[in-house]
């Protein structure tokens, strides 16, 4: 009888677990992330002070709000008001500065891979190495003979549980186009391949 109530009061633990374990960590990852950056933005302490005891004034969110702000600002300027040459000008003048050009362009290249208007992510394709292994990855660049690698695509692989991932050359005739989205790719891939195809 004992054994009985132990063992339903685990299998509860266990259903309970996996509805609570995703939802938390999803929740605190957002709260961490948002927070992490309103902390590190957030100069509402250095600029008001309550009136009523002379100290300074925290107000929560308004770091985050403000780089809101900014980036659709930004975003406009961007639309309207910054021509072609412009962009061009701004593009060379911080190519000239050696570090920041080198963390400029890998930020902008990585970011235009997810959300760019040419999503750069976005032919997931099937890898088999010699062994017979297959990996599930991102063609990124179809062409290589510019640097003497005719024949060679290169394919960028995520890693799983992580957002870092790694790129490799392959031949050609070794990837496969997968019949699905990016989006399932990549979330098949970081869940581990535990996540569900449908």
């Amino acid at each position: 009888m004992m054994k009985r109530i132990f063992r339903a009061i685990f299998r509860y633990f266990v259903k309970g677990l996996l509805v609570v374990l995703p939802l938390g960590a999803a929740f605190f990852l957002i709260f961490w992330a948002f927070s992490s950056v309103d902390d590190a933005l957030n100069l509402s302490d250095k600029i008001f002070v309550d009136p009523q005891t002379g100290k300074p004034l925290y107000i929560p969110g308004l770091g985050l709000l403000s780089v809101i702000i900014v980036i659709l600002v930004a975003g406009f300027m961007a639309t309207y008001l910054i021509t072609e040459p412009i962009y061009n000008w701004f593009n060379k003048w911080l190519n000239k500065l050696p570090i920041f050009k080198f963390i400029y362009s890998s930020v902008k290249d990585l970011t235009e891979a997810f959300v760019g208007d040419e999503k750069k992510l976005n032919e997931p394709v099937l890898v088999e190495d010699s062994h017979g292994f297959k990996r599930i990855g991102f063609l990124t660049q179809k062409d290589l003979s510019n640097i003497g690698l005719e024949g060679d695509v290169a394919v960028y692989f995520p890693w799983s549980y992580s957002f870092a991932g790694q790129v490799m050359i392959v031949k050609a005739d070794q990837v496969k186009p997968l019949n699905m989205s990016s989006a399932q790719a990549m979330k098949f891939i970081v869940s581990g391949g535990v996540s569900s195809l449908n």
